[in-house]
């Protein structure tokens, strides 16, 4: 048991417990559930239903941690609702978009009152009527509106409360404090220095400009509701990373975990050293059972998506007076208002949906090469004694390009997969989808970057109106070649008799020969640099310039695009094995300010699973 869990249920074990009355609990020891494991099912739910707490205790069945006595933490948070929540959230996915995530987007938009601290099971309730009582006492004070002022900071963006209201704050802070400790026998610290409504934290310094435009743009005098909110969090997660499952996953052996999509995993990053490449092991949120899963099942959470919502206050004054349904029509967990009222297709003063067209940067790795689905040794599982290539799999392409030189240099220069080519397209027609304009494209010399570029416009139904050039300078770190030479690629004439559609009459910025084979990691990033700046050099419209390299490119080209210095080589490593074939990354040109910013991809990813190969005689017929 680690130390941290050890000290946990030494705090815990000897606490007095006294028998709750709760017409909730009472429902649930009549259906034969202990009391200490019923009082957690209450509390981790938020008390709201029988139906909840019952719900609960089913996947929890196995759970191994049932009977811990350790208790949640519960924090008491100021929380906006109405226009200006609606104002704020535009803000918290624009910024994203444009900047990036930083801490602010780990949390919904809150003025922290109390700090998060612990509370037992069974005295839960005494937070809940405090909360009520104190509400009820500072009702008639509290401001019809509370004044904002926006600050800025390298690192911090957001509002800070003026002193004539935070002072009534402070003091209702510190009166639910003062009788939540007294009554509930726990200790609560009050938040008493300078309130205010974070809107970014810890990001980039060269994205401070943009996110003040960005937050100018919010009205802090807009209509607005505010809430004291009590949630509940599981402390033993704290420190932990968060997961969202994106596809369900049944386990294929003992020590793995079953998810559903939409669960939520906790995952610890100080223990995952030893871990298979491409798995996590994780302990799920919906059920407390721990065990491996595939991390391309996943994608990153929130820290507030698994908290618990347990009670709020809703400040009714005179000036903001609303119904009971519209208020719990604009509050949720998450942040998100589902107010029945809003229209999707409103008008979003953050969006830049209809701004002039920008030239953008979008970087790619291939897709799925044959040498990753059927080893090094694919050529020779696809050659007939007299030295003719044959389809041996229906993963492999029909046919090879043909080349001058030996036939064998295409284990050193591998073709995509049919998978592979699917990929590519689905990718362009995604592109399409999304309307974006395509006015050049790049790729390494590498024959699976090229079949790439094809496929992709294709998809994009521009392989008759833009031709792909091939630029020696996009291939990859030349550290990584398993053979320690730089590979033969096919000729631009080869190419083009292959009908690959590049464009004949363009000279690389760095030619064949200028390629060194296991290159320092110094030089790799210098070469990077260097030619994606000839690149945008070279393309002054505007719209998009695809460039398709390898796994190495998506960072090696856009960190000296938007400014971010490089990392450790072995960090750079593996970093680099973690991105999936198709990968993207995203750079906008913000023009006016001479710089560019990375914003998520038009398109997500394409996720998908093993298919391992089959032989029915060794299967359907095997005794």
């Amino acid at each position: 048991m680690a130390l941290a869990e050890t000290q946990l249920y030494a705090k815990v074990a000897n606490k007095h417990r006294r028998k709750s009355t709760s017409a909730l609990l009472e429902s649930l020891l009549d259906k034969g559930f202990p009391a200490h494991i019923a009082q957690k099912a209450l509390v981790a739910t938020g008390q709201k239903t029988i139906e909840d707490a019952a719900k609960w205790l089913h996947s929890h069945c196995n759970d191994p941690s049932l009977d811990d006595p350790i208790p949640q933490e519960y924090a008491l948070y100021l929380c906006p609702t109405g226009p200006l929540l609606h104002r704020l959230q535009e803000f918290w996915k624009e910024s994203k978009r444009q900047c990036g995530k930083n801490r602010a987007h780990e949390v919904f938009p809150h003025v922290t009152l109390c700090d998060f601290f612990t509370c037992e099971d069974q005295k839960v309730e005494l937070l809940y009527d405090t909360l009520k009582r104190v509400g009820d006492s500072f009702s008639q004070c509290f401001p019809p509106s509370i004044s904002l002022t926006l600050h800025a900071s390298p690192s911090y963006l957001g509002f800070f409360i003026d002193d004539i209201h935070a002072n009534v704050l402070k003091d209702f802070a510190l009166a639910f404090s003062s009788e939540a400790s007294a009554l509930a026998d726990c200790h609560v610290k009050p938040c008493l220095k300078q309130f205010h409504l974070t809107l970014a934290h810890k990001f980039y310094p060269h994205h401070q400009k943009t996110l003040e435009q960005l937050a100018k743009c919010i009205n802090p005098g807009e209509p607005c509701q505010w809430v004291a909110a009590l949630y509940s969090r599981d402390m033993r997660f704290v420190h932990y990373q968060r997961l969202r499952a994106l596809f369900q996953y049944k386990p294929q052996n003992i020590d793995e975990l079953m998810i559903n999509a939409g669960d939520f995993i906790y995952v610890d990053p100080t223990r995952q050293s030893d871990v298979s490449e491409g798995w996590v092991v994780g302990t799920s949120h919906r059920t407390g059972c721990r065990g491996f899963l595939p991390e391309n099942y996943t994608e990153k959470a929130h820290e507030s998506d698994t908290w618990v919502k347990h009670r709020e206050y809703v400040f009714v004054t005179a000036s903001r007076s609303s119904t009971q349904a519209e208020r719990e029509s604009n509050v949720k967990l998450n942040g998100e208002t589902h107010n029945p009222s809003t229209s999707r297709s409103g008008t979003n003063v953050l969006s830049t949906q209809n701004a002039p067209l920008r030239r953008a940067v979008l970087v790619m790795r291939h897709g799925e090469r044959v040498d990753q689905v059927f080893g090094k040794s694919w050529l020779q599982q696809c050659l007939t004694a007299d030295g003719k290539y044959y389809r041996a799999d229906l993963n492999l392409p029909s046919a090879l390009p043909k080349r001058k030189d030996s036939m064998k240099q295409f284990e050193y220069d591998p073709p995509l997969s049919c998978c592979g080519i699917f990929q590519s397209r689905l990718a362009g027609e995604a592109l399409l989808d999304q309307e974006v304009m395509v006015s050049y494209v790049y790729s390494s010399p590498a024959l699976r970057c090229v079949q790439t570029a094809q496929h992709v416009l294709q998809g994009l139904k521009l392989n008759q109106k833009v031709k792909i050039r091939v630029e020696p300078g996009l291939f990859e770190w030349t550290k990584w070649e398993a053979s320690k030479a730089i590979p033969n690629f096919m000729t631009v004439a080869e190419l083009a008799e292959a009908a690959y559609n590049v464009d004949t009459s363009y000279r690389g910025n760095f030619p064949l020969s200028s390629l060194v084979p296991s290159e320092s990691y110094e030089d790799y990033l210098s070469r990077s640099s260097a030619v994606m700046k000839q690149i945008i050099t070279a393309c002054p419209g505007k719209g998009v310039i695809l460039i398709v390299g390898h796994g190495s490119s998506l960072a090696s080209f856009t960190w000296p695009l938007v400014g971010l210095p490089s990392r450790d080589s072995s960090d750079f490593a593996q970093m680099v094995r973690k991105i999936p074939s198709l990968g993207m990354c995203f750079c906008e040109e913000l023009k006016e300010q001479n710089k560019w910013q990375m914003v998520n991809p038009p398109v997500k990813t394409l996720t998908h699973g093993a298919n391992a190969a089959f032989n029915w005689r060794n299967t359907v017929m095997e005794d």
